[in-house]
């Protein structure tokens, strides 16, 4: 119960009294299953490829979260901006320890960062399972993920090559939900920056 007491309290300490709708994609395998569980019951389990759309609906410290898991493979990943213009953030799991897909999955990644017309909504990036042996780092993926000029700091945006800042918020938190580690900095992250 760990993690309810966790969110309970995080959400408390923003001040969420509200509803607030999250979509969760990344490549298949990367653990957005995984992740959408460990928010609904705190614990970490198993699954197979999600075949369609899944959601699931909590009520945490006066906060309803809508979470979306959409799938990774090819063909849901042509609906995935179909969710967006209706949520408040998007999470976008990495697979660190898959080194083969770090392209594929780049190349999802900087879609969704450079559409416009995805409404400007924080994306927390969450590069998972660090407690692989083959997980890249975090400054192994920034530089992989070209997102140098992307990430959000404490101070504000970096410029970008025409000076201005990118389209929306975005941070990266390396993290093994198997493990129970590394994500609870991120989501205390995306509050704040759904809050605003």
């Amino acid at each position: 119960m760990f993690l309810w007491d966790w969110l309970h309290s995080l959400l408390y300490y923003f001040g969420f009294n509200r509803n607030a709708k999250i979509v969760i994609v990344g490549l298949d395998n990367a653990g957005k299953s995984t992740l959408l569980n460990m928010l609904k019951t705190g614990r970490a389990a198993q699954f197979p490829p999600t075949g369609q759309a899944r959601s699931e609906e909590m009520t945490i410290g006066g906060l309803t979260i809508q979470a979306y898991d959409l799938g990774g493979h090819a063909i849901m990943r042509r609906v995935w901006l179909d969710y967006f213009p209706a949520v408040d953030g998007i999470v976008y799991m990495v697979d660190a320890a898959d080194r083969e897909r770090l392209q594929e999955s780049k190349t999802e990644l900087t879609r969704i960062l450079d559409d416009p017309e995805i409404p400007p909504i924080p994306i927390l990036i969450l590069g998972n399972k660090t407690d692989k042996g083959t997980a890249i780092g975090k400054e192994e993926l920034i530089m992989s993920f070209d997102l140098q000029r992307r990430l959000y700091k404490e101070t504000g945006y970096n410029e970008t090559e025409n000076g201005r800042p990118p389209l929306r918020e975005c941070q990266l938190f390396m993290c093994s939900l198997l493990k129970k580690q590394g994500y609870g900095d991120a989501f205390r992250w995306l509050a704040k920056a759904t809050k605003k």
